[in-house]
């Protein structure tokens, strides 16, 4: 991934966390169950640390909180129900008992066959017609045009790991700022816990291509056969790069926004112009319920 690198964090300004101390006493270490004991008192505070951590300068400490992050943004993000969405279409299938009707066109062979041996007819023979729902598919848009350590970063990588446990098939993350960046393509078999560590290792910069993720996106989902292709936009959607955000949204088949709390004002005005859902968090630990209310879960 183009770009991944970001400015490493001395032990002295991790200490200024009064969190710190008690997650690595010493250089080098890193105490997963109080990550754990933290994650209960403070969950958005603990996640925050932990983002940081991951672009310590103490490399031994910097690599125990990849691996800890990867795993853990993905076990937090695993709340709420994973339900295939989309529109219902009829289609014929192999027999299963109460599944749906028998297709007598499809299954007539078996059932001639039954008749001529005066046997029963087999079930492996038989064919029904039943409604079946097609997948989603979800592309991930991530904002790095403003501060991107703490609370906004581990909020960044929240998404993503909600992102990739809703849908780990068919999901790609674009990261936008003065360039567009995919960390995550749609049919790339990246893991999970890679893409989570890959947004956590980004750097901030002081523009917003709001409009060319959004034709990112759109480039992204046409790889997609999924029926229901939605792109959500992590971001206040302040956008100051030349280009047409409400067209690329257009083209879009579904947009939904997830922005910042206190700082969404035009996050909803453009919700409002291209018809899209929208929510806020407050911190990480919102995002995986957000998601799934903006997804209409």
């Amino acid at each position: 991934m183009a770009e991944a690198s970001k400015r490493t964090i001395s032990r002295r300004e991790l200490a200024q966390n009064p969190q710190f101390e008690q997650v690595s006493p010493e250089v080098g270490e890193l105490d997963e169950a109080a990550v754990e004991e933290g994650l209960d008192d403070d969950p958005d505070a603990m996640l925050a640390l932990l983002a940081d951590l991951t672009g310590a300068t103490d490399q031994k400490l910097r690599e125990l909180a990849k691996r800890l992050a990867g795993r853990l943004f993905l076990d937090v993000s695993r709340r709420g129900p994973v339900r295939p969405r989309g529109i219902g279409k009829m289609a014929t299938m192999p027999y299963r008992p109460d599944a749906g009707d028998v297709d007598l066109d499809a299954s007539l062979g078996a059932i001639v066959d039954a008749r001529a041996a005066r046997s029963a007819v087999d079930p492996e023979g038989l064919k029904i017609r039943s409604w079946v729902r097609p997948g989603t598919a979800l592309s991930l848009l991530v904002d790095r045009s403003g501060s991107m350590g703490g609370k906004p970063l581990a909020t960044s990588a929240m998404a993503a790991a909600a992102v990739a446990w809703r849908s780990p098939a068919d999901y790609s993350v674009v990261t936008f700022g003065k360039d567009v960046v995919v960390a995550k393509s749609q049919d790339s078999s990246k893991g999970g816990e890679t893409v989570v560590n890959d947004v956590l290792a980004l750097r901030g910069f002081g523009t917003t291509d709001l409009a060319g993720a959004l034709r990112a996106a759109g480039d992204q989902l046409s790889r997609s056969r999924a029926g229901r292709r939605i792109t959500i936009v992590l971001s206040d959607c302040r956008a100051n790069v030349e280009g047409d955000v409400e067209a690329a949204a257009r083209s879009l088949d579904e947009v939904v926004i997830v922005a910042p709390a206190g700082d969404d004002l035009e996050a909803r005005a453009l919700a409002s112009r291209i018809g899209a859902r929208i929510t806020t968090v407050e911190g990480p630990s919102d995002v995986p319920a957000a998601i799934q209310t903006v997804l209409g879960d």
